[in-house]
């Protein structure tokens, strides 16, 4: 009797432990984030280099999103106090996007802190990456998880036929009134990514795009960028940004060759 009791106290024993091995599988979120993806494709983007923690940079975007082709991100870079290294650029990249890679933004010599906004797709619950790269070559990065689906198979807000009559056009907007110094450029592009289907043929409209985009204050460059397909529809950068009485020259460059150029005032406008 008493070796059958022990046996069954035995058994009890050893089932508690596996129950409890098993309990923080069963509690795991099933939407909870992981960085496998992120493991997976960071040597594609920045090879074996190594990555810091976010001293340098910050990045706000919608926990969900309402509209998934057409996500608000926020990048805030600043150099602590201190520290003499500068900022040479920014990669945006959105984990488990079709191409992650959303976009680098290289800024002017000299820079120890620089703001940029821009809208971005996202195709599925992923975590949202800004990477800084300093004047030393290391590299710092910040990261926010955004639940949004199907940003880069969106349908198109603007008709095809409209959305080539505008193309290439331009905005200019300074803000005055906002206690922070910023500019907006804004062009005109559907900024096509492949995966979208014409509602009329059922075939997928080839990808066409904002490429590159180069922002300059006089004869010194604010920022510029290489992008991708996850760029939304109609590129908007807004951007530290002080007047100095120097126009500002936008030159943009899509995947088909086209070149859009403008200059502006200063104080904005057209």
């Amino acid at each position: 009797m008493t070796h059958t009791k022990s046996s069954g106290v035995r058994r009890l024993a050893a089932l508690a432990a596996l129950l409890a091995l098993a309990t923080p599988a069963f509690a795991t979120d099933p939407d909870a984030p992981s960085d496998a993806t992120w493991e997976s494709i960071k040597p594609a983007i920045f090879g074996d280099r190594s990555i810091n923690g976010a001293s340098a940079i910050t990045l706000d975007a919608p926990k969900r999103a309402e509209d998934a082709a057409l996500v608000p991100i926020d990048i805030h870079v600043a150099i602590p106090a201190g520290d003499e290294r500068t900022v040479r650029a920014v990669t945006l990249v959105v984990d488990e996007n079709p191409s992650p890679q959303v976009a680098t933004f290289t800024f002017g010599e000299g820079r120890r802190s620089f703001d940029l906004s821009t809208r971005v797709r996202v195709n599925s619950y992923s975590y949202v990456r800004a990477i800084a790269e300093t004047s030393d070559g290391s590299l710092h990065m910040t990261k926010s998880y955004v639940k949004a689906a199907g940003g880069c198979s969106a349908p198109a807000v603007k008709d095809p036929a409209e959305a080539k009559a505008n193309l290439g056009k331009m905005r200019f907007r300074v803000f005055a009134d906002t206690g922070r110094k910023e500019a907006q450029v804004q062009i005109r592009h559907p900024n096509y990514s492949g995966l979208q289907m014409d509602q009329v043929t059922r075939l997928y409209t080839p990808a066409w795009f904002v490429q590159t985009l180069t922002v300059t204050q006089g004869d010194k460059q604010l920022f510029s960028m290489e992008g991708g397909i996850s760029v939304s529809e109609d590129p908007t950068f807004r951007f530290s940004y002080e007047p100095n009485g120097q126009p500002v020259s936008v030159v943009a460059k899509d995947t088909q060759g086209n070149v859009f150029k403008q200059t502006f005032p200063a104080e904005g406008g057209s």
